[in-house]
């Protein structure tokens, strides 16, 4: 019965090519397969009368919070929205983790080979169009393998590099975001042949159009060692030249500035790490997002941002009330991390699934905002 109904809705159709009723010509099936990937379907009800319906929008307004948006949408599409094109030149800080390049397919859709290099580059100039002149782009990429052999792949390195001479783009630093809690991997390397060490690190790179980018390092203090504080304490130490050449001064390091500076590698466990951000650590700042995600029958994001992560670099980079940007939002760590500093946000993820769960991450918040 319902392929009758399709016949005879053909037939109601009147060619744009020919203008006859029941033409079955070829332009006319090219033209409606054009029209098609234009976004169109013709719709008829009765003879000489037809209607055009356009599909859903590619981007879509998920939710919104009081102080961001989540996007519903792949980011290629996005870029094209009337609502990313008001943003062009207005971002502050990119801060994203997009699908790492590794061998085989993961079901968040990452890209694998050359066929990555090519999509992460096709990305680099319409994200740094979305930048201020003193933005900056933070980028983490884990590592990859080789398929089925103990050789680490240098695909991560090329994409990186991909990424910044497409856009032209500085290298401001380069940071090891170290997380010594994970688990042991590759499995079949590191677990069962004991070949290799367990890869415990991802790849960060800091990069900017300008030289010197909107940035305060007295912002991601580490808390003072024991022996420091021991040292501002008695107001003296050994000054003088070390075996390496520098030149210690008598006074230099008498004066208490509230911390010492980081270093470019990042502890996750939060030994080493800013104490003003130490509750981005450990895996407190997930439990509502999983608990969410369980009582509602949705999948857990796989490769979900460290909340530690990306609350360093929104604290180093940017001040209250900047706007951040995350083109592949996934749970969206990176939203909810923003919200709670005082900055505004903007997140695109294309996954269903993924940006529903994501709301268990603003439960009292959805709906506040634009």
């Amino acid at each position: 019965m319902r392929s009758i109904r399709k016949r005879r809705a053909s037939r109601n159709v009147r060619c744009e090519v020919c203008s006859k009723w029941r033409c079955v010509c070829k332009k006319r099936t090219r033209l409606s397969a054009a029209r098609e990937r234009l976004g169109h379907v013709t719709v008829t009800a009765r003879k000489k009368d037809t209607v055009t319906a356009r599909k859903k929008p590619a981007t879509q307004n998920a939710y919104t919070t009081e102080m961001g948006i989540m996007l519903h949408s792949k980011i290629e599409d996005a870029f094209n929205s009337s609502y990313l094109r008001k943003q062009r030149g207005k971002v502050n800080l990119i801060v994203t983790s997009p699908p790492f390049p590794l061998v085989r397919k993961k079901r968040y859709g990452n890209e694998t080979g050359e066929a990555y290099l090519r999509w992460i580059e096709s990305l680099a100039e319409p994200l740094t169009e979305m930048l201020t002149d003193d933005g900056s782009i933070v980028i983490e990429i884990g590592n990859a393998w080789e398929e089925g052999a103990p050789i680490m792949s240098t695909l991560p390195l090329e994409a990186l590099m991909a990424f910044k001479r497409a856009a032209n783009l500085n290298l401001c630093q380069h940071v090891i975001c170290h997380n010594p809690a994970r688990l042991p991997s590759p499995a079949a390397w590191v677990n069962l042949k004991r070949a290799r060490l367990k890869d415990s690190f991802t790849h960060v790179w800091w990069l900017s159009r300008a030289e010197f980018p909107k940035a305060d390092n007295r912002r991601v203090l580490n808390p003072y060692s024991k022996d420091m504080k021991k040292l501002l304490k008695r107001q003296s130490y050994n000054a003088g030249t070390r075996p390496s050449g520098h030149v210690i001064s008598k006074t230099g390091f008498l004066k208490d500035h509230g911390g010492s500076i980081g270093p470019n590698v990042l502890d996750l466990t939060g030994e080493h790490y800013p104490e003003a951000l130490l509750k981005y650590t450990g895996t407190g700042w997930d439990a509502a997002y999983r608990r969410y995600c369980k009582e509602n029958d949705l999948p857990s994001h796989p490769a979900r941002m460290q909340p530690a992560l990306s609350a360093f670099f929104i604290e180093f980079l940017t001040h209250e009330n900047d706007l951040v940007f995350d083109p592949f939002g996934g749970s969206n760590t990176t939203g909810s991390v923003a919200e709670s500093l005082g900055r505004r946000w903007i997140s695109v993820e294309a996954d269903t699934n993924y940006v529903e769960g994501s709301k268990g991450r603003f439960i009292d918040l959805i709906g506040q905002g634009r």
